[in-house]
């Protein structure tokens, strides 16, 4: 069993300045209910089924497989509920923690979220000074539901 347990934030894009070597990922959702959602991803030529649970404070569980590379192109065409999400995602280390950060394209153009993965859903983090405010608990913002309610219509 995995447990993913991360906090979300907006950020400010001029404090952070140049972002280098990002990737372009374009996810969509089999499913999506209260207990789990079930996700294909593709990033540059890898290609994933991930499955997360339903979220306590901020830990979940998740699995993820990889899958073939074509199979996903097709899923996210064929069987994807739509819109898709496109975003690119930048990693940045700051103290002992590396954070992703999404910039998103499309429906959800405008919006730039920051992720820190945690060891525990206490642990302590040293912000850095691009963090604008913390959206771990604002359902709006997991990918799931940017699908069904995009950035633009809020």
């Amino acid at each position: 069993m995995a447990l993913e347990i991360e906090r979300k934030y907006l950020i400010d894009l001029e404090k952070i300045g140049t972002l280098e070597n990002g990737v372009r990922i374009k996810q969509g959702y089999l499913s999506t209910n209260k207990d789990a959602v079930v996700r294909v991803r593709v990033k540059n030529d890898k290609a994933y089924l991930t499955i997360k649970g339903s979220n306590s404070g901020i830990a979940r569980l998740e699995f993820e497989y990889e899958i073939p590379l074509n199979e996903a192109n097709e899923m996210l065409e064929k069987l994807c509920q739509k819109p898709v999400i496109d975003k690119t995602r930048y990693l940045i280390k700051h103290d002992i923690h590396t954070w992703e950060v999404d910039i998103f394209y499309g429906d959800n153009e405008g919006l730039v979220v920051a992720e820190v993965e945690l060891s525990s859903e206490d642990e302590h983090i040293n912000l850095p000074i691009w963090v604008k405010e913390e959206v771990s608990h604002d359902d709006r913002y997991f990918n799931s539901n940017l699908m069904k309610l995009p950035f633009k219509d809020w």
